[in-house]
């Protein structure tokens, strides 16, 4: 036992029910406390995503706990990390229970929220084989990530070689609409020393793939060089789309999915500019949230819909949403179309109003446009993997994540046309967080126990920043009637999307951990029924802390 370790009485045992988790005091730090299957476990006590109590969130008869704000999921029975977006586990402390007291043993500074996360024994460079070609990445973003830290995590040990055409290792991307994150250093998760020195990763960067032999099992990068691969994962994500519209080169006009796209945003906007956003979904919004207290000279929003996210979260939810950002001062044009961006008058190489079909005209200094994605997959035109492609540039994958008709290739994150787990339809899912568990499940299948490894089933959870934090999961998509609970006009309610008299998919606002808990019935088909919630019953009464499931 470490000089430093220490063992502290921390809470009656008649104090922890079965299925029950508290934070408890440990000198100056915090301690989980868990009791599953009447055995007590004792873990760090905060999520090492962004640092959320875990003493909120949703456990399950497993072990497994969620968290409240974003979704990741750990063992407390082991600390280790289920679910992204956290990248770490959490320390595991000794439990036992003397004389009616429950005693945790541990390193004080383990507790404390600064070191919330246990170093993961991940193959160390030095133990890397270099006798096969490995696995090659191609991409550089939330499913690179989580494939190389996934493939470390699960004992594989031959090469990892990314191949990223960004200029750093993996970021936040998330952060770049939501806080417009300007510095490399605040939003990557692990520098490219890093990942080299003690995961072994050949991390190149500022480099294309261009094309792909699946016979030869080479990726060619730039214009010739040959880089071969034993498995091939592609983690390419997708591009930002431009409107076909005259103007839409001018100065000034932005999309925004990289961190140069950030930086020379949060260049243009400085105070008493004008700033138009094309597009009212979800990263045009975060952009208005993050800007709104800039002092610009206006902030405007032109969307096609009725209120920002209808198709998604519906009018009322929507309206409620659009209501806190007139309040911040943004001005909305929905139910329009662009029709041209024109060049300002004092500077005609850069844009000056935006043209609506209506003849309306929209001034403005800065121009974002967030009108959608396509998946970045026009290198695999002209190569064996086009056979896979979909109309809108998806490949087919089946429940491992492979593409389907070659062998040893995957395909995750953006670009990937997978089967649900809710219903086991075809989707493809523009989701940071299912990148990243994308990324997960790759590493688990190409590792030494590849045995262990189950096909893909995990609901999709998201988040956003409007102002407070909206939270969903599931997939809402064509929903034909919706049951709001609270009020969207105040920020706070419960939105459960109905089709056919079920629920496929939840949003909420300050309903915490009611989103992570709604994720959790989806998956294990306990969500209750349209009619059961309209009688007045509350998901997080359901038990799925003692119940064997």
């Amino acid at each position: 036992m470490a000089s430093n370790t220490k063992t502290v009485a921390v809470l009656p045992d008649s104090e922890l029910k079965d299925g029950q988790v508290k934070e408890v005091a440990f000198g100056e730090g915090k301690v989980l406390l868990s009791r599953v299957r009447g055995q007590v476990h004792a873990t760090s006590a905060f999520c090492t995503h962004y640092g959320a109590p875990l003493a909120k969130g949703v456990l399950e008869s497993s072990g497994r706990i969620v968290c409240p704000w974003h979704g990741a999921c750990f063992n407390v029975c082991t600390g280790d990390i289920e679910d992204a977006p956290a990248l770490d586990s959490l320390h595991s402390f000794e439990a036992t229970v003397e004389d009616g007291q429950i005693l945790v043993t541990a390193v004080e500074s383990d507790t404390l929220k600064k070191n919330m996360t246990r170093p993961v024994k991940i193959l160390s460079a030095a133990s890397a084989t270099t006798e096969s070609n490995g696995v090659v990445i191609v991409g550089g973003g939330a499913g690179a990530l989580h494939t190389m830290e996934s493939l470390r995590y699960n004992e594989y040990a031959g090469p990892i070689t990314v191949i990223s055409s960004e200029p750093y290792a993996p970021i936040d991307r998330t952060r770049l609409s939501k806080a417009l994150v300007t510095d490399v250093s605040k939003v990557e998760w692990r520098s490219p020393e890093v990942w080299k020195e003690k995961y072994a990763v050949n991390l190149r960067l500022n480099e294309e793939v261009t094309s792909v032999d699946t016979d030869a099992k080479t990726v060619t990068v730039g214009e010739s060089e040959k880089v071969r691969y034993d498995n091939l994962v592609l983690a390419v994500g997708s591009s930002p789309k431009r409107l076909p519209i005259p103007g839409a080169d001018l100065e000034n006009v932005f999309t925004l999915r990289k961190l140069a796209d950030s930086q020379k945003i949060d260049a243009a906007l400085t105070p008493g500019k004008r700033l138009t956003v094309v597009g009212s979904s979800f990263i045009s919004m975060e952009l208005v949230a993050a800007v709104a207290k800039r002092e610009l000279g206006s902030i405007d929003v032109i969307g096609t819909s009725e209120v920002p996210f209808e198709p998604m979260l519906g009018k009322e939810v929507g309206a409620g949403i659009m209501k806190y950002h007139q309040n911040n001062g943004a001005k909305f044009h929905m139910k329009a179309r662009v029709k041209a961006l024109l060049p300002s008058p004092s500077s005609p190489t850069s844009v000056g109003a935006v043209e609506l079909a209506d003849g309306t005209k929209v001034e403005a200094d800065v121009v974002v446009l967030g009108v959608g994605v396509s998946p970045a997959t026009q290198f695999l035109k002209g190569t064996q993997l086009e056979q896979a492609l979909q109309k809108d540039g998806g490949l087919l994958v089946d429940n491992e994540l492979r593409v389907q008709g070659v062998k040893d290739v995957f395909a995750i994150g953006d670009i990937a046309v997978y089967p649900q787990a809710q219903g086991g339809t075809l989707r493809r899912i523009e989701h940071w967080n299912v990148a990243n568990n994308h990324g997960r499940a790759v590493g688990q299948i190409l590792g030494k126990t590849p045995q262990l490894a189950v096909s893909y089933e995990k609901v999709p959870i998201f988040w956003s920043a409007q102002g407070q934090q909206l939270r969903y999961c599931g997939l809402g998509a064509g929903f034909d009637d919706v049951l709001i609970k609270g009020n969207p006009d105040e920020m706070k309610f419960a939105a459960f999307y109905f089709k056919e008299g079920k629920v496929i998919a939840v949003a909420s606002m300050q309903s915490d951990p009611l989103n992570s808990k709604c994720a959790e019935l989806l998956r294990l088909g306990l969500m209750p029924s349209a009619e059961e919630l309209r009688a007045g019953k509350d998901p997080l009464t359901i038990d799925i802390a003692t119940h064997e499931l």
